[in-house]
């Protein structure tokens, strides 16, 4: 009995699992004080210390790019490298509606014209959704032709056609017959429109018969908030070609209007060009007032052969001065085209006059309105 238990024990014994032999040897031992990471060397240091200065340093140079905080799609556009020092150069727009409103008055309709000027700005500009043309014709909305063919020839821009009727009533109104006759309405009418549209009370009033080559929308970031309006100097016409300092000395000794300057009027101080003008309705009161006085004191309506003062003297003083680059130039030169924001319209366009309106011969047209001219301006204008 004994023997067979035993026997058991060792036959169980010979049973048992045998624990697992370490292995670990065989595969290496880690020794950590043998096996140290890799010292880089010196060079690398110094390159990588060169680097972060080199990134550094990039910080300080001048913007090339700039993203809008306005713009949906938050895209990089490149600076402008001929766009003017003004005085700010920020994207603002109308309050109200998010839009730039740029105006312009043309006695005698001419489509043409109005699709170069349209065409010309759209095309310069880097927001060409934001601006609102309003175009102050004859006929104004009544014209409902002419306003298609424009929305044909720019179907996703907003324009619209507006009458003459009531700014020139306004004119007429506190204007005797022979000074309304001596005032070019072209010249006078951005003054008036803000109290006949109570929406326009900043705008950009551009001449019809310009080609804009600049960023207009450049422009909406200048400060008006002390200024009725803003414009570049013509010294082209100066104020001593249209009154003499003695006049002016005797004026502002005799008379006491807000409008006469409390400092000496410079005799050969340049007049503001009227072509291109941003205009703040606000500060507009008593300006036709003001333009009428002055047509009136000068006996400017007996000499209507001369280009009327008026405007620039009741301007004096009280409008911002831009810069030089949006002086409205002749395309007489590849030179000019290339450095110029604005200027003049070189093609054939309708002149007025009291027998119906003629158009200039075209020996006298050059050849950049071409280039503004809407691909189907041929069948929808009947060029």
């Amino acid at each position: 009995m004994s023997s067979s238990y035993m026997s058991w024990r060792s036959s169980a014994s010979n049973r048992r699992p045998t624990q697992p032999t370490n292995t670990s040897k065989n595969r290496g031992t880690i020794y950590p004080d043998l096996n140290q990471d890799p010292t880089p060397k010196p060079v690398i240091h110094f390159l990588a210390f060169a680097l972060i200065v080199f990134l550094g340093l990039l910080q300080f140079l001048p913007a090339s790019h700039f993203r809008h905080p306005s713009d949906p799609h938050r895209n990089w556009v490149p600076f402008n490298s001929h766009s003017s020092p003004s005085p700010t150069v920020k994207l603002t727009v109308d309050e109200d509606d998010g839009l730039i409103h740029i105006v312009s008055w043309m006695q005698c309709l001419d489509l043409k014209v109005l699709a170069v000027l349209a065409n010309s700005t759209l095309s310069s500009s880097r927001y060409p959704d934001l601006l609102h043309f309003h175009f102050f014709t004859p006929q104004g909305d009544k014209d409902k032709v002419s306003f298609y063919k424009l929305k044909v020839l720019f179907p996703h821009s907003n324009l619209e056609l507006h009458g003459q009727e009531k700014v020139k009533e306004i004119i007429k109104r506190t204007s005797s017959e022979a000074e309304y006759d001596s005032l070019n309405l072209e010249e006078i009418a951005p003054f008036i429109i803000p109290s006949v549209h109570q929406s326009l009370t900043k705008f950009i009033y551009v001449s019809p018969n310009l080609i804009l080559m600049g960023r207009i929308e450049e422009l909406t970031g200048i400060d008006l908030s002390a200024h009725a309006a803003a414009a570049a100097e013509d010294c082209s016409n100066r104020l001593n070609s249209y009154v003499s300092s003695d006049v002016l000395d005797a004026i502002q000794r005799s008379a006491s209007k807000p409008w006469i300057s409390v400092t000496p009027y410079v005799k050969d101080a340049c007049m503001p060009g009227l072509s291109l003008l941003l205009i703040n309705g606000k500060k507009l009161e008593e300006f036709l007032e003001a333009v009428l006085w002055w047509s009136k004191v000068l006996n400017w309506s007996d000499r209507s052969d001369k280009r009327n003062p008026a405007i620039g003297l009741a301007l004096y003083n009280r409008y911002l001065k831009l810069s030089n680059s949006w002086l409205v130039k002749e395309p007489a030169s590849v030179d000019t085209i290339e450095t110029s924001m604005i200027t003049h319209y070189d093609g054939p366009k309708i002149v007025c006059s009291e027998f119906g309106n003629d158009t200039i011969p075209g020996s006298s047209h050059g050849n950049l309105w071409i280039k503004y001219l809407p691909s189907m301006s041929n069948q929808i204008l009947g060029i």
